[in-house]
């Protein structure tokens, strides 16, 4: 018998007993430990129990498998507690329990069981369980059609009434407590009524998809463990769609029923304190990692309780990120951190899923750790290293209707907590005036986002959300109070192929006859043909035109470097 602890970026760490002398690891459903990713193998790995201790070898799969830093070739071992395993983004750790021995007899259910993730986050209990049905006995395997789906819900269905009859209190346990019986439940119903599963069904995966959906969140538990996956969407149970490389498939997962899609939304909003009912159907919430998400549930959603998804990166990206992913070029990014620590305020706009919040994230890490930075998100979801910061998130309203702090309320309070710069993770309404009066009164080099398709829009875009913040102000006054506030807007674009770029960096360089003026600094100009993969092809360009604040640094005597701003068909 031994150990295997499993570490996954931004995840808990989660433990698997294997109960054999022999464990498989890979992406495939007979392991015991199942990674994802598509550098793992079907079965990547073999740790194997032999007369000295335990081994490792790899069998597949492009990840290499290292130990303590060095690649295996080959059977390797034994294995010290101590040994540090890595296999792509994994790190696991063998802990050897007990000597050779032959393996005891235990149930397939069992041994998956304990093969679990953990949840994406600490849910909290499930509902107590519904009364048991004395008068009708579970179907036997038998008599069900071969289908997972179907076997799941059983399966659940069971386990909800052993719970029931053994008065087992959910509520009092606290997570690992919860899991260990949970695993056990499900073991037992496995054996007692499910002992002779047709070959087409497999135990260990079916008592996975049980235990997910009994206390996590059921068939997505795999999807945030595969880093290939950016973005989850849950149409209805059994209509789950995810984004992968930049393009949008339908997933092979499915819930067992519109009940289980709740139970998954109810773990996810409840530990932070927000509500979802039909009195209140839509939420926005996080998952630990950061990931956002929203929820729609009927009477609003008409096909069934929908969930969306957007996870968040496992690695923090950096600047030096968007130039090889091909976001940006490196004169681009080179203006961008000097527009950041020359404190200019910047919005970035785009259309949804372009890439805003992470944008929006690396350049707030470009603000240098003496400013006092102040954010304020709707759900929390940047992740800013300074040392002097205070993260603010607006509050719904409870079930009385009453407690509910909105964006603009943050705003207001935030010019009272003393802050150097401002960063508001998205301006959808009245707070957009509360900024831009931030940003006029000695906030400088404060960032926020907005939803626009152009620069030119995005002027457009930011008067109408003023105007939503219900003061009778002339448009005269607003497009004013826009032109000194906001000194560069940068676009990211989402194109039909999946890429996400910067399409332009424009600087307002004030009015002109009741309009305010705009220049573009970078632009990405596309070819009228695609690359061989579909992809978008073109060539990020200066336009020509040097920005005023880069004039006024040049003046001071400051080291910047004007070669970024040439355009090769104009000439120096």
């Amino acid at each position: 018998m031994f150990r295997i602890l499993v570490d996954t970026p931004n995840r808990e760490q989660r433990q698997i007993r294997c109960l054999h002398n022999e464990c498989g690891i890979g992406r495939g459903d007979a392991n015991l430990v199942m990674l994802q990713g598509w550098s793992i193998g079907q079965q990547h790995a073999l740790i194997r129990r032999l007369a000295d201790g335990l081994h490792i070898e790899q069998l597949e799969g492009r990840a290499a498998l290292n130990l303590n830093g060095k690649r295996v070739n080959g059977l390797q071992g034994p294995l010290q507690d101590s040994d540090r395993i890595e296999i792509g983004d994994y790190r696991l750790q063998v802990i050897d329990e007990a000597p050779p021995a032959p393996a005891p007899a235990v149930h397939a259910a069992q041994a998956a069981a304990a093969a679990m993730p953990s949840p994406a986050h600490s849910p909290p209990p499930p509902a107590p369980p519904s009364p048991p049905d004395t008068g009708q006995q579970l179907a036997h395997p038998g008599e069900l059609p071969a289908d997972m789906t179907s076997y799941r819900a059983s399966v659940h269905k069971a386990l909800v009434k052993q719970m029931d009859l053994r008065r087992v209190d959910v509520r009092g346990m606290d997570d690992e407590t919860l899991r260990s019986t949970t695993i056990k439940l499900i073991d037992d119903v496995m054996s007692r009524e499910f002992s002779d599963l047709p070959k087409s069904i497999n135990p260990r995966r079916l008592a996975k998809e049980v235990l997910d959906e009994a206390i996590g969140l059921g068939p997505l538990e795999d999807l945030l463990d595969d880093p290939t996956v950016t973005e989850i969407m849950v149409n209805a149970h059994d209509m789950i769609f995810i984004e992968r490389g930049g393009q949008i498939v339908k997933s092979a997962v499915n819930f067992t029923d519109d009940r289980a899609v709740l139970s998954a939304i109810e773990r996810i909003v409840t530990p932070l304190g927000r509500r979802i009912d039909e009195s209140s159907p839509l939420v926005d919430a996080r998952l630990k990692d950061g990931s956002r998400v929203n929820a729609v549930i009927p009477p609003v959603a008409l096909r069934g309780p929908s969930i969306s998804i957007r996870k968040f990166p496992k690695h923090k990206l950096v600047g030096e990120d968007l130039v090889r992913f091909g976001s940006l070029s490196p004169a681009m990014l080179q203006f961008l951190i000097m527009a950041v620590r020359e404190r200019k305020n910047i919005v970035v706009i785009g259309g949804t899923g372009s890439g805003k919040t992470t944008l929006l994230n690396i350049l707030s890490n470009f603000i240098p750790d003496t400013d006092r930075v102040v954010t304020i998100e709707d759900a929390a979801e940047l992740k800013l290293v300074q040392p002097n910061l205070v993260a603010l998130e607006a509050r719904p309203p409870n079930m009385e209707g009453k407690g509910h702090i909105s964006i603009r309320d943050l705003v207001k309070n935030a010019l009272r907590m003393r802050p150097d710069r401002i960063v508001v993770g998205e301006c959808r309404g009245g707070e957009a005036l509360d900024m831009l009066q931030a940003m006029n009164t000695g906030h400088e080099g404060s960032l926020t986002t907005a939803h626009a398709n152009s620069p030119r829009e995005a002027i457009s875009r930011i008067e109408v959300m003023v105007m939503m913040a219900g003061m009778e102000l002339p448009m005269t006054v607003v497009r004013e109070q826009i032109s000194s506030a906001v000194d560069l807007i940068v676009h990211q674009k989402r194109f039909p192929c999946g890429s996400r770029k910067v399409a332009h960096i424009s600087e307002i360089t004030g009015m002109e006859s009741g309009t305010i003026q705009l220049q573009d600094i970078f632009a990405f100009q596309t070819r009228a043909s695609a690359g061989a993969d579909g992809k978008v092809v073109g060539e990020f360009r200066a336009t020509g035109a040097v920005p005023e604040f880069y004039e006024e640094l040049a003046n001071r005597g400051v080291a910047v470097d004007m070669g970024i701003f040439r355009n090769p068909e104009n000439g120096p």
